[in-house]
C-alpha cells in the first residue's frame, strides 16, 4: 500500500509527490489529496494535467490569484516526461508555494527527470510510495491492508488464498477484498475465498460480464459456464455483470471530455473510462435499460429466487450480449 515517507500527514501540503509506477497507488494518492481540498472547500477546482499540457509559463497561469479566492488541486501526471523549461518553472515555484493551492507531482522514479524528484524532496514535499508489487510477498502485504482499512478480519490462510487465486493485478485484488468485505459477515477464512474465487484467474466474473458487455455472447457463455464449474460464486458474476452495464450507461450519459476529467466525474479510474468506450459503441439508452432489468432478474434468481441459478445467469448473459448489439 502506498506510504508516506517523510515526516509530513498533512494530506493537504503544498507538493505532494508519489513515486512509482503502480496506477492503483497513483490514483489512490490522487483521490486522497483531492477528497481532502473537497472537505475543505466543495468548489475546490481540480486540474488534471498531462506533460504537454503543463507548457512554460502555465504553471504561472494556474497558480496566479484568483478573484474567487477558490482553493486548487493541481495534478501532473507523468511529472518524468515534462520539458526541462517547465521543470525549472516547477522548481521555482516549490520554492514559494501559493497558500490554498495543493500540486501533486506523479513521477514515475529512476534517473529520468531526477532533478525534479531532488527539488521537489529538499523544498519538503509530502512523499507517497507507489511502487510496482512485483513479488508475492508484496501482494500479500497490500491484500492484508486493504481488509485492515475496511476494518475486517481476515485470516493469513484467506489473504495467500485470495493472491493465488486472482494474481498480481493490484485493481483486481483490491476489487475482491471489497467484494468479499460487502458479501461476507464475521472473520474470511480460506474456505470463503475458495468459494468466490476457485479457478477466477482462468475464467473470473470479469471475463464474463466483459465479453457480454462487448456483444460476444458465445465466449461469454464458455466463460461463465468455466467460472462456475471451477466454483465461482454466482452472486460474484451478478455484481460483475451489473458493474460493467452500469458503466456503459454513465459514460453514455456524461458530458464528453478526457479520461481524466470523466474519472473524476463518474468515479472510475481513467484506465476504466478508455476501457468502458470501447465498450459502449453498440450500446443503446433502451439497451442499458433492458440489460439491467436481465441483471436484476439473474441476481433474484441466484438468491433463491429460481430453481436454476446457471440458467438465470445464461439468460441475462445472452439478453446482454443483444443488447450490445442493438446498434450495430
Amino acid at each position: 500500500m502506498a506510504t508516506r515517507k517523510n515526516q509530513t500527514d498533512d494530506v493537504l501540503a503544498p507538493v505532494t509527490l508519489a513515486v512509482g509506477q503502480e496506477d492503483l497507488l497513483l490514483d489512490r494518492a490522487v483521490h486522497q489529496v483531492v477528497a481532502a481540498a473537497r472537505a475543505a472547500d466543495a468548489d475546490t477546482d481540480v486540474r488534471d494535467l498531462a506533460p504537454e499540457q503543463l507548457q512554460p509559463g502555465t504553471l504561472a497561469e494556474l497558480t496566479s490569484p484568483s478573484l474567487f479566492a477558490e482553493r486548487k488541486v493541481l495534478v501532473v501526471r507523468n511529472a518524468q516526461d515534462l520539458s526541462a523549461e517547465t521543470i525549472k518553472d516547477i522548481k521555482a515555484y516549490l520554492g514559494s508555494p501559493v497558500e490554498d493551492i495543493s500540486l501533486v507531482l506523479l513521477h514515475a522514479g529512476g534517473a529520468k527527470g531526477k532533478g525534479l524528484l531532488d527539488a521537489a524532496r529538499k523544498a519538503g514535499a509530502r512523499e507517497v510510495a507507489c511502487p510496482k508489487t512485483t513479488k508475492p510477498a508484496e501482494r500479500l502485504t497490500f491484500v492484508r491492508g486493504e481488509f485492515r482499512a475496511l476494518g475486517r478480519s481476515a485470516t493469513p490462510e484467506a489473504c495467500q488464498a485470495l493472491v493465488d487465486a486472482v494474481g498480481s493485478d493490484l485493481r483486481e485484488l483490491a476489487s475482491a477484498v471489497s467484494q468479499l468485505a460487502a458479501d461476507v459477515e464475521g472473520t474470511i477464512d480460506e474456505a470463503v475465498v475458495g468459494r468466490y474465487y476457485t479457478g477466477r484467474a482462468e475464467a473470473s466474473s470479469f471475463n464474463v460480464a466483459d465479453r457480454a458487455v462487448e456483444g460476444r455472447a458465445a465466449e461469454a457463455l464458455e466463460a461463465l459456464r468455466w467460472s462456475l464449474s471451477t466454483g465461482v460464486a454466482p452472486v460474484l458474476i451478478t455484481s460483475a455483470l451489473a458493474q460493467g452495464v452500469r458503466a456503459i450507461g454513465k459514460l453514455s450519459s456524461a458530458r464528453g471530455g478526457r479520461p481524466a476529467d470523466l474519472a473524476r466525474e463518474l468515479g472510475m479510474p481513467p484506465w476504466k473510462i478508455d476501457r468502458v468506450r470501447q465498450q459502449m459503441r453498440g450500446w443503446t439508452p433502451d439497451g442499458v435499460a433492458v440489460a439491467l432489468r436481465a441483471i436484476a432478474e439473474a441476481d433474484a434468481g441466484v438468491k433463491g429466487g429460481g430453481d436454476d441459478p446457471e440458467y438465470a445467469l445464461e439468460k441475462a448473459v445472452v439478453t446482454i450480449a443483444r443488447a450490445a448489439r442493438s446498434r450495430r
